[in-house]
């Protein structure tokens, strides 16, 4: 008896757990997943404005390409005025760990120099250094330490 009523209340649950609207579950018909990103979070900077830049091979000025990046940061975050960042630079892993150590904050510090000149307030950008310490990707090829030559920013 015991088990069937076990039994019941697991195939009842299981049917509640499955039904949604398709609102709710944000398919085709709903507004996805876009309308459940809070404004201002680390979500919302990744999905719309972009969290990372990329650097050349033992550089740490910013690429052309990735200006566009930066603007939109800096624009998001005049617009959430009580948001503050992280700007955690990494490098790959050639070089030793004390050089990577030294150009991925030459990283985070030209990106948030970039911002402040764009009129952020730099009091609300903190930065750090991972080196070669957190890879992105992991590999011994130009694939992965391009994916590694970064900045990353986080809010906090």
């Amino acid at each position: 008896m015991k088990l069937k009523l076990l039994s019941s209340m697991a195939a009842l649950a299981l049917l509640a757990a499955c039904e949604s609207t398709p609102e709710q579950a944000g398919g085709a018909g709903g507004a996805g997943a876009a309308s459940t990103i809070r404004p201002g979070t680390q979500e919302d900077l990744v999905a719309n404005v972009g969290d990372r830049v990329f650097f050349d091979f033992d550089r740490y000025d910013i690429r052309p390409d990735q200006r566009a990046t930066l603007e939109r940061q800096a624009a998001w975050l005049q617009q959430h005025s009580t948001v503050q960042v992280q700007i955690a630079g990494h490098a790959d892993e050639r070089g030793t760990r004390e050089y990577n150590l030294a150009l991925g904050q030459r990283r985070a510090n030209t990106a948030r120099d970039f911002l402040v000149a764009r009129g952020v307030a730099g009091a609300r950008i903190s930065t750090i250094s991972y080196g070669e310490d957190r890879p992105i990707a992991l590999g011994s090829n130009e694939e992965a330490w391009a994916q590694n030559r970064v900045a990353i920013t986080s809010v906090r």
